[in-house]
């Protein structure tokens, strides 16, 4: 199979945004899993940002973190729960090639069995969110 642009005379096509579900635990209460991501491919990371990357020895895996601070060519990203691992505490700095969006919103799921006009609406209120850089949390996270 070609990759986009690979023919002669074409231009590459490049997508600024895709979607990305969470799955697990390590960012909660940020992200919770079944969370639907907003994300922009090529954005620039700073400290705080929540971030969509390629995991450093498993490459084929997508990781959701938090970008704490940059260390040399790469980031140091933790994830937001500190029980559920998997995060540079595990694996090291990860190289900049490797980080390769930066979430910009999030959509809940609305849960199954949700009946109640006042629980619809209470979910259609907090299902769309945007994902900010939470500088308070990255120097939080950098001080374990």
């Amino acid at each position: 199979m070609r990759e986009q642009g690979s023919e002669p005379g074409r231009a590459e096509v490049r997508v600024p945004f895709g979607v990305a579900e969470v799955h697990g635990p390590s960012m909660v209460p940020t992200l919770r899993h079944g969370d639907q991501l907003l994300v922009r491919y090529g954005a620039r990371v700073r400290a705080g940002d929540v971030v969509v990357l390629r995991h450093p020895f498993q490459q084929d895996l997508l990781v959701v973190k938090r970008a704490v601070e940059r260390r040399g060519a790469g980031w140091w990203v933790l994830g937001d729960n500190s029980f559920a691992g998997g995060d540079s505490t595990d694996y090291g700095t990860v190289p900049e090639e490797l980080v390769l969006a930066r979430v910009v919103g999030r959509f809940r799921p609305r849960p199954a069995g949700q009946r109640s006009p006042l629980r619809a609406l209470l979910w259609a209120l907090s299902a769309v969110r945007p994902v900010l850089c939470d500088r308070s949390a990255s120097s939080r996270l950098r001080a374990r």
